[in-house]
């Protein structure tokens, strides 16, 4: 009996030892994946963002160079980056699973197919930007269906009149008729 004993605790040494070693991986991964940035700019540099990791937003610098041009394409251009940047994350990440805990990993496929639904590939460099404006205006107006508010009303309301200032006076009245 001793001999199972100490197998036991050979065992259970082992699968701790395999625990803490898998933890300490995971960790190096998050720790890689939490540092990594992605930065991508507009082919005539006038427009360069950086995102993080997780999707979002770290800098945006728009360049004098885009001083001239409409700011319907500049949004346009910021979003196309934007998708452009966010679509490498995937592959970063599965890059930082390969270096540390391996792709094989069943966790790690899921949060890579997660990673690949939630920033998918951009649409191709030729698409056009989309951009519901067409001149140099900025349209600051909400859309509404609804039919517009009527108009204000230009002629005064009607002039109340001015009750007695007797309570008791019922104007010779009964209170009971």
């Amino acid at each position: 009996m001793p001999e199972d004993i100490a197998g036991s605790e050979q065992m259970l040494a082992n699968w701790n030892q395999n625990i803490q070693e898998r933890a300490a991986r995971y960790q190096e991964m998050a720790t890689r994946v939490q540092g990594m940035t992605i930065s991508e700019r507009s082919s005539d540099g006038a427009v360069e963002l950086t995102i993080g990791s997780n999707g979002i937003l770290q800098n945006l610098v728009i360049n004098e160079s885009a001083a001239g041009r409409r700011m319907s394409e500049i949004s346009g251009e910021i979003m196309k980056l934007l998708q452009r940047a966010q679509s490498k994350i995937p592959a970063l990440l599965q890059e930082a699973m390969a270096e540390t805990i391996g792709t094989q990993d069943e966790t790690a496929n899921v949060l890579f197919n997660e990673a690949k639904k939630n920033f998918p590939a951009p649409p191709p460099e030729d698409a056009p930007a989309r951009s519901p404006y067409t001149s140099n205006e900025i349209n600051f107006r909400v859309e509404d269906d609804d039919a517009p508010p009527p108009p204000p009303r230009t002629t005064p309301p009607p002039a109340r009149r001015r009750p007695p200032s007797d309570d008791d006076d019922f104007g010779g009245e009964s209170v009971l008729s």
